[in-house]
C-alpha cells in the first residue's frame, strides 16, 4: 500500500550545497544541484510504498523540473530555512494525504534506491516518530512520522542525536543509497560507485566527467 507522503525541501539553486561550489569541472552549480534532487525525487516517486511527493521550494526552475516528473511542489511560504520549510511541508499533507504518513528526505540522494527507501518506510510505520543516520552517522537522511503524529523536524549539527533525543526511533538498516548524502566530491564518488541516477549521470557525461 502506498501509506507515505515524501517532503523534500530544497534551497534556492545558487545557494544550496555551497561546500559542492566548484567541485565538478566544467559543471555549473545550479545544474549540479537541480540533478542532485531530481534524482532524489524520482526515487522517491517510484518507491512502492510513496503515494506522492511534495518538494519545497520557491524556485521557479525546480518548480517546473520536479512537476515535470509527478511531484508537487510547496511555496516556502515560512522563507526561514530547514526545520520550518519541513514544518510547513509536513503541515500541508497533513490537510491533502491525511491518511498518509510523512515522511522527509534531503534532496542529495543521486544514488537512492526506491528499494531501499521502501525498506526503511516499511519499518517506520511501526514507530510513531523514526529517523535514519547518514553514512557517518552524525546527520539525517530521512525522518518520519505516521499518520497523525507530528514531524518535529530537528535538522542541523548532530541532527541524529537531535532526532534521538526527541523520541524519534533509530532506523539502523544498512541502506548505502539511502544513507549516501552528498556534501563533498567524495560524497558524490561513493554515490556514483553505488550508482547515480538518470539526472546526475546524465550531467556528468554532458560535461565528460568520471568519477
Amino acid at each position: 500500500m502506498r501509506d507515505w507522503s515524501i517532503v523534500v525541501p530544497l534551497k534556492r539553486l545558487h545557494a544550496a550545497k555551497s561546500r559542492l561550489r566548484g567541485a565538478v569541472p566544467g559543471v555549473a552549480h545550479d545544474d549540479l544541484v537541480l540533478a542532485l534532487a531530481l534524482d532524489t525525487v524520482q526515487a522517491a516517486l517510484r518507491c512502492p510504498v510513496v503515494r506522492a511527493v511534495y518538494v519545497v521550494t520557491d524556485e521557479i526552475r525546480t518548480q517546473n523540473a520536479v512537476s515535470a516528473l509527478g511531484a508537487h511542489w510547496i511555496r516556502d511560504a515560512p522563507d526561514a530555512g530547514l526545520n520550518p520549510a519541513l514544518t510547513h511541508g509536513a503541515a500541508h499533507v497533513a490537510r491533502s494525504a491525511p491518511d498518509t504518513g510523512v515522511a522527509t528526505l534531503g534532496g542529495d540522494l543521486p544514488a537512492l534506491r526506491p528499494e531501499e527507501l521502501a525498506e526503511a518506510l516499511t519499518m517506520a510505520m511501526a514507530h510513531e516518530r523514526a529517523y535514519v543516520p547518514d553514512a557517518p552517522g552524525s546527520g539525517t537522511v530521512l525522518l518520519t512520522a505516521r499518520p497523525g503524529v507530528t514531524l518535529d523536524p530537528r535538522f542541523g549539527p548532530d541532527s541524529a542525536r537531535e532526532h534521538a533525543r526527541s523520541g524519534a526511533y533509530l532506523l539502523d538498516g544498512v541502506w548505502p543509497s539511502l544513507r549516501r548524502d552528498v556534501d563533498v566530491r567524495e560524497d558524490l564518488v561513493t554515490a556514483a560507485h553505488l550508482g547515480l541516477g538518470s539526472h546526475t549521470s546524465a550531467l556528468l557525461a554532458t560535461a565528460a566527467i568520471h568519477l
